[in-house]
């Protein structure tokens, strides 16, 4: 009787186990979003202090922290064109406690790199594009092009006589730049910096004549007619530089770019987090102070959908890795 007994408090037990291992599971997505986040979450910028992601991901940061009640902090992880902070981000727990802050180099690195540690596609899973920055071509005063095509054929009467800064080998800047002497067979040097700040400083100085940057660091200068602006690459003006034509208006189509600030979690991440996530930069980018903030960075906030940023991400990837192979770009 009380091996019989035995059993069946047992079977009894066993049953309540496998229950609430069923119920469990239904219900961990739900709890794992009215809970999260219950400690502090890290958010990685691949890059050093101070640049347009930093200031990004410290925005990302305040705001949620603010919203959730628990610290959001930023460690700053530069190094290999920001490839060390993201390679650590992918090997991160997939448990929404670190997130990671990205620009348009995760998506240009692996088609330059000979070796990286992390797939863009199968590593991460996206959250939201939170802003992007068209690239600008600015001009030293002294240059006598006005727009695009004026530029186009100053250089080709000029072969080899002209050069263009730009910020970093790989940056949309220099691939925009590199699209640009493709597409018009142009004789036009490359001199590449460590940093837009450089760039921008060599035009001023008619070192380097031509700079194709992202828009903030170049903003003040245009602004203020240190440098000319000749063009947005981007489908429509911005109200930062309401005066300056995009380049489909100048009639030079095909060389729009962008800087993109996205934010991805480590593969596998709940669906829930993920979502809790995308819904609060989506209502962040909503806040007219939020979008006052960005615009003065020259930025554009974007706030798309997970499965958005993904499409955007995979669109990107086959683009640049043409021009980068094409320039033959490569980084030991």
């Amino acid at each position: 009787m009380r091996t019989v007994a035995s059993a069946r408090l047992f079977a009894f037990c066993a049953s309540l186990v496998v229950a609430g291992f069923f119920a469990a599971m239904f219900a961990a997505p739900g709890r794992a979003a009215d809970s999260y986040p219950d400690h502090k979450v890290r958010v990685i910028v691949p890059f050093a202090a101070g640049g347009p992601t930093d200031v990004i991901g410290r925005m990302v940061a305040e705001r949620l922290s603010d919203a959730w009640g628990q610290q959001l902090y930023v460690e700053n992880m530069p190094g290999a064109g920001g490839n060390l902070g993201v390679e650590a981000a992918g090997r991160a727990a997939p448990d929404g406690y670190t997130i990671v802050v990205v620009s348009t180099g995760f998506i240009i690195n692996p088609s330059m790199y000979s070796k990286i540690g992390y797939d863009p596609v199968k590593d991460f899973t996206p959250i939201s594009l939170v802003a992007a920055s068209p690239n600008v071509v600015t001009v030293h005063p002294s240059v006598s092009a006005k727009d695009l095509k004026e530029l186009i054929a100053l250089i080709k009467a000029n072969p080899g006589k002209y050069s263009y800064a730009q910020p970093a080998t790989g940056s949309t800047p220099h691939l925009a730049g590199e699209l640009f002497k493709q597409t018009y067979n142009l004789d036009l040097v490359t001199v590449p910096f460590n940093g837009a700040p450089l760039a921008v400083n060599s035009t001023l100085g008619n070192h380097t004549p031509i700079a194709f940057t992202a828009l903030p660091p170049a903003m003040g200068n245009v602004k203020d007619g240190s440098l000319r602006g000749i063009a947005i690459l981007a489908k429509q003006r911005l109200t930062a530089l309401p005066d300056l034509p995009t380049n489909i208006e100048e009639g030079v189509p095909g060389l729009e770019s962008d800087t993109l600030t996205g934010i991805l979690a480590p593969a596998g991440t709940p669906k829930a987090i993920i979502d809790k996530w995308n819904a609060a930069i989506v209502k962040m980018a909503a806040d007219p102070e939020t979008r006052k903030k960005l615009d003065t960075l020259g930025f554009v906030p974007v706030a798309n959908s997970p499965d958005q940023f993904a499409e955007r991400i995979k669109l990107e990837m086959a683009r640049w890795d043409k021009v980068v192979k094409a320039a033959g770009i490569h980084v030991d």
